[in-house]
């Protein structure tokens, strides 16, 4: 919360949650503004309705904060099925409270909480959930988490289907898991055919170009490594590929190489990121790490189990190393605060949640904005003005009555053209139709002046005493 009062998640990706569960909530369910300012449906980014069932949430709590808080309640209780796992298989609540303490440690969970909202984020814990369940053949409960870890984004079904895979091989369930195998499939399948493009006015998905070097497309990647398989395997195994995995894998003290038919859940999330050109899906600070913490954690624990060879002993030593090499990685890879100023400890956003006499400014800033009107924003500013019907990224403007623009930081369009904004900006300033309402210290906010006609001038009127109110609020701020 701290991070987003610091002006430290934005449009992308907090404001466009935030304006699909506000739509949701106000009758509109998941409609968006996109970047080029039309009306659109979520689903034609992403296949993630879970976000429709944060609506009565927002009617209690109408704030981001409000999903900040969700997402951050929901990754901690993944470590009750991890807790279990452990229990049952290593024999020990010791080793059971071992292992959940690990999970919590775990870098790559820490930074999935702080990566802004993201639906898939609940992929995490409804994994483990469902993990569990099929664990204990209790296939009902199963199908309950699978069908919500599902809603969470498209190809989070082929984790599942690599669950059933396991399930089939482990356990002699042929039946039980070639179906889920089957359904998984089937799902992202159509997420992918049908659903986006349905969406996405007819277009598949945007999200494609950054596997435009394999084929763009799955027919095209799949094309790729049957007839250029060594392609894919230099792509994913580069430097950074490598880093990856690392900062992945070693955390969890190889356990789960004694459990490796699990990891099959985690070859269709890893092959995703490893071959994107996108450097955000190969870090663990992000949100795509959301898929493959499940199948890790849980190799991780059955490994352990397959190591301890019934010994509850053995059992809690495994656990208590979980949780020391854990310890060690969120040292040097994790988000907690307190280790900053220690030697050789992370220091990535290291000043992240600061909330700094500039985010105050911004803050006030914002508030003159009033709530439902059609503003533009710079992306740091989104998150804190999207929750309504219109909301536009500027450069665009189109319709917008506000603009609400932070100099300081760079605009989302800047990152193709780093001009953007500041002649944005300067169109702005020579406008006429534009008023600067406040200014200080890089932050500025403009309203669109009335259009002064005979059958307006009573609204004229009222409009110039709102400026002249705003006006005055501006100077208070300053």
């Amino acid at each position: 919360m701290l991070r987003y009062r610091s002006f430290n998640a934005g449009r992308f990706d907090l404001g466009n949650m935030t304006q699909a569960v506000w739509a949701t909530a106000h009758g509109h369910p998941l409609a968006v503004t996109n970047l080029q300012g039309e009306q659109v449906s979520r689903l034609g980014s992403h296949v993630d309705p879970i976000l429709v069932l944060f609506a009565p949430l927002w009617w209690v709590w109408p704030s981001p904060s409000m999903l900040l808080a969700a997402q951050a309640v929901a990754v901690a209780l993944g470590a009750l099925p991890v807790f279990w796992l452990a229990r049952k298989h290593l024999g020990s609540e010791r080793a059971g409270l071992g292992f959940a303490l690990a999970y919590l440690l775990y870098p790559a969970v820490q930074w999935l909480t702080l990566s802004e909202f993201h639906p898939v984020a609940l992929a995490c814990p409804l994994l483990l959930f469902a993990f569990w369940y099929l664990d204990e053949d209790r296939l009902v409960p199963f199908a309950v988490f699978a069908g919500l870890a599902a809603l969470t984004k498209e190809e989070i079904p082929l984790v599942l289907a690599g669950m059933g895979l396991w399930y089939a091989l482990s356990r002699r369930r042929f039946r039980a898991g070639g179906a889920i195998v089957l359904v998984g499939a089937v799902v992202t399948a159509v997420s992918v055919g049908l659903v986006l493009p349905h969406f996405n006015d007819g277009a598949p998905s945007d999200f494609y170009v950054r596997y435009r070097a394999f084929g763009g497309s799955p027919r095209g990647i799949l094309h790729t490594a049957l007839t250029r398989p060594n392609r894919l395997l230099a792509a994913a195994f580069d430097w950074e590929g490598i880093r990856y995995l690392a900062e992945l894998l070693l955390p969890l003290a190889l356990l789960f190489a004694a459990a490796p038919l699990v990891l099959v859940a985690a070859i269709p999330e890893l092959g995703l990121n490893l071959l994107s050109a996108t450097d955000t899906q190969t870090s663990i600070h992000h949100h795509y790490t959301a898929g493959l913490i499940p199948p890790l954690i849980v190799a991780s624990v059955l490994g352990a189990g397959r190591l301890a060879r019934g010994d509850a002993r053995r059992g809690v030593a495994l656990a208590a190393l979980a949780v020391a090499v854990t310890l060690g990685a969120n040292y040097r890879l994790g988000a907690f605060p307190l280790w900053r100023s220690l030697p050789g400890a992370g220091s990535y956003q290291a000043s992240a949640a600061h909330v700094s006499a500039h985010d105050r400014l911004a803050e006030r800033a914002v508030r003159l904005i009033p709530d439902g009107d059609v503003v533009s924003a710079t992306n740091s500013l989104g998150s804190h003005l999207s929750a309504r019907r219109r909301f536009l990224s500027f450069p665009y403007v189109q319709d917008a009555r506000w603009i609400a623009v932070d100099e300081t930081q760079p605009g989302y369009a800047d990152r193709s053209d780093p001009l953007a904004t500041a002649r944005g900006l300067a169109r702005l300033r020579r406008s006429p139709q534009w008023r600067l309402v406040f200014s200080d210290d890089g932050v500025l906010v403009f309203q669109r002046r009335a259009t002064r006609t005979a059958k307006s001038t009573a609204s004229a009127a009222s409009l110039a005493t709102t400026s002249q109110t705003i006006r005055s609020s501006a100077q208070t701020s300053r």
